[in-house]
C-alpha cells in the first residue's frame, strides 16, 4: 500500500470520528414559561444535555429543584435561566413566587 493511500485512509477515519463524536453531542431544550404554566411540563433529556427556561409571562417567575440541584433568580419577561444536567435522575420543580407551577426533567444516562 502506497504512502498516500494509508495517508487518505487515515483522514478518511478521522473524519469518521469526528462525525460520529458530533452527533452525540449535548442537545438543548426549551421550556417556556407562559400562562403560570411550563410547557412541556415534563421533559426527557440526555447526561450533558442543557434544559432553558424562558418567561413568556407579564409576571416574575422563578425556576426551583425541590432538592435544590438549580435555582434561577426572579425572571422578568422574556428573562432565560438555563441548567446543564450531568447526572441522571428525576428532577422536580416549580415556581417559587407560584409554586402551583410544577414541572419536571427526567435525566437519562447518555449512552441511552
Amino acid at each position: 500500500m502506497t504512502f498516500v493511500k494509508i495517508l487518505a485512509q487515515g483522514a478518511i477515519a478521522l473524519l469518521v470520528a469526528v462525525v460520529t463524536a458530533s452527533a452525540v453531542q449535548a442537545a438543548n431544550f426549551e421550556v417556556k414559561i407562559d400562562n403560570f404554566t411550563f410547557n412541556a411540563q415534563q421533559v426527557t433529556v440526555k447526561a450533558g444535555d442543557t434544559v432553558t427556561w424562558i418567561n413568556h409571562d407579564d409576571i416574575p417567575h422563578t425556576v426551583t429543584s425541590t432538592i435544590m440541584a438549580f435555582r434561577s433568580k426572579a425572571m422578568d419577561t422574556d428573562d432565560k435561566f438555563s441548567f446543564t444536567f450531568t447526572t441522571p435522575g428525576s428532577y422536580a420543580y416549580f415556581c417559587s413566587l407560584h409554586p402551583h407551577m410544577t414541572g419536571t426533567i427526567v435525566v437519562e444516562a447518555a449512552g441511552k
